[in-house]
């Protein structure tokens, strides 16, 4: 996350928001979580991250 949150406007970018969607769902695989695939999973752990970057 760090090397996406270095760009000020990372939240403005999509390529940078699609590219940590995507480092988050392989993370979240490689640690075996969610045990079933579900969107809104994803959508909260991602809502989680941006507020974790802005805040940290």
């Amino acid at each position: 996350m760090d090397d996406k949150a270095k760009y000020t406007d990372w939240n403005k970018r999509s390529d940078i928001k699609a590219e940590l969607k995507a480092d988050l769902i392989v993370l979240l695989a490689e640690n075996d979580y969610p045990p079933i695939d579900r969107d809104e999973v994803y959508k909260e752990i991602f809502e989680q991250s941006k507020l974790f970057i802005r805040n940290r």
